[in-house]
């Protein structure tokens, strides 16, 4: 598993994907909080994580569309299935070195909450009046950002071991996205209780929305957790299925 996370995490920045993923991250985490925070003197950087899960729902999904598909279309995939290493060992090593460069590109984030605690001190030194940066909200936005990352990826992941397409592979991870995030609003057309309750406890942007209050539950870290066990499971069938095809 480290051999192929070291493998694939070279292989991120052997071609230009890592770094214009990277250069992508950080223009849109740098022009939301500019315009959320900067621009309107504010230390509130709930705005910024927003527009950011939003942005990760499509840039994830061209980090993750060549993790599966490519081998499959350069006919590698055999060489990897029948190599002496586990669908766990392989299938974790894609996910951890996708989720690598991700925690790469998340953590510019903490040095802008950084930089915005500073200057709040700062200006509350000089100006006499008591003034506190909101560090529960930032480390439950950060601790949303990075779940929802995490589950992105192995859903990415997953979407990218059905099709030898890169195109298809991004464009399926985006719809994937998209639909993990509306169960909450198909729940509102739902007339019947029970089904509605099932629905809404399959929300993923509901339970992410607690995170970025400052409530950390566990309930809700286990429910991601288990969503990337679910998607990474998925992919180790259908590479199991390929394996013995």
């Amino acid at each position: 598993m480290t051999a192929i996370m070291k493998r694939e995490f070279a292989s991120y920045f052997t071609s230009p994907l890592g770094y214009v993923y990277l250069a992508v991250f950080y223009g849109f985490s740098g022009l939301f909080l500019w315009m959320t925070c900067l621009t309107s003197g504010s230390a509130d950087m709930s705005g910024t994580f927003l527009w950011m899960f939003f942005i990760m729902m499509i840039l994830i999904p061209i980090l993750t569309m060549r993790t599966m598909a490519d081998d499959k279309r350069q006919k590698t995939d055999q060489l990897t299935l029948t190599a002496p290493v586990s669908l766990f060992g392989l299938v974790m090593g894609k996910f951890l070195a996708a989720f690598l460069i991700f925690l790469i590109g998340a953590a510019v984030l903490l040095v802008y909450a950084l930089f915005i605690s500073g200057a709040v001190a700062g200006t509350a030194a000089q100006t006499g009046i008591e003034a506190s940066f909101g560090w529960a909200s930032v480390m439950g936005n950060l601790v949303g950002i990075t779940l929802m990352g995490a589950v992105f990826i192995s859903a990415g992941i997953f979407i990218s071991s059905l099709t030898e397409n890169q195109m298809i592979a991004a464009i399926g991870s985006i719809g994937a996205n998209i639909v993990l995030c509306l169960f909450d609003v198909l729940a509102s057309y739902v007339q019947v209780d029970f089904i509605k309750d099932i629905i809404n406890s399959l929300s993923v942007f509901y339970k992410y929305q607690e995170f970025t209050y400052g409530i950390f539950s566990l309930k809700n870290i286990v429910f991601f957790v288990s969503l990337v066990v679910l998607f990474n499971f998925l992919t180790m069938r259908v590479l199991e299925r390929r394996r013995w095809s």
